[in-house]
């Protein structure tokens, strides 16, 4: 339980941040200023150790110093994944795209993601046209209902499906309605 005062601020937090020493508070901020989550996250689990800064306690820490710098942090860009983007980023692909494919993976940042990959024919000819956040497509969807689907799954669907059929090639998603990132891969 967090020990909040009136004005909504988690003392906890914002007493185990003020312990740290100012180069640390320095290195930090200039992690979340690059929007680097992890290193950020990892330098003061490493270094708060010594005031009892478990894992869960450093990412706290970390959102809140991404709450009070807000708008000041340079957040990584979504991959496009308009028609026309996507459509310009599959004719620079080297060597002739022979199919579509969307397939899962995941990370502690993330969580569940889909990868919008042209598959070239040249052996690993793979190329990586968009990565689709939940966050990124929940945007690129504009709010649209997803019928309890994975937004990621759908906004990959919809673009893959469309930049396959401008190519004329197949689409290939092979769990589109759960996230596995083991998923059969596609084969010509």
């Amino acid at each position: 339980m967090t020990n909040r005062g009136a004005d909504g601020v988690d003392r906890e937090t914002e007493n185990q941040w003020a312990a740290l020493p100012e180069g640390i508070r320095a290195q930090t901020d200039g992690y979340v200023l690059q929007d680097a989550l992890l290193p950020a996250v990892k330098l003061v689990w490493d270094a708060g150790r010594a005031w009892g800064v478990g894992l869960h306690q450093a990412q706290r820490i970390v959102n809140a110093r991404y709450e009070h710098l807000g708008d000041r942090v340079a957040r990584t860009p979504d991959s496009p994944v308009d028609f026309d983007s996507l459509a310009a980023l599959a004719q620079g692909v080297p060597g002739r795209v022979v199919a579509i494919e969307a397939v899962w993976d995941g990370d502690t940042v993330h969580d569940w993601f889909v990868n919008l990959l042209a598959i070239a024919e040249e052996p690993d000819g793979e190329k990586c046209l968009a990565t689709i956040y939940w966050g990124t497509a929940q945007r690129a969807l504009g709010g649209a209902d997803t019928g309890g689907r994975h937004p990621s799954a759908v906004a990959a669907t919809r673009a893959g499906t469309e930049l396959a059929e401008y190519l004329g090639v197949p689409f290939h998603f092979a769990s589109p309605d759960t996230p596995d990132d083991e998923a059969p891969r596609w084969r010509p």
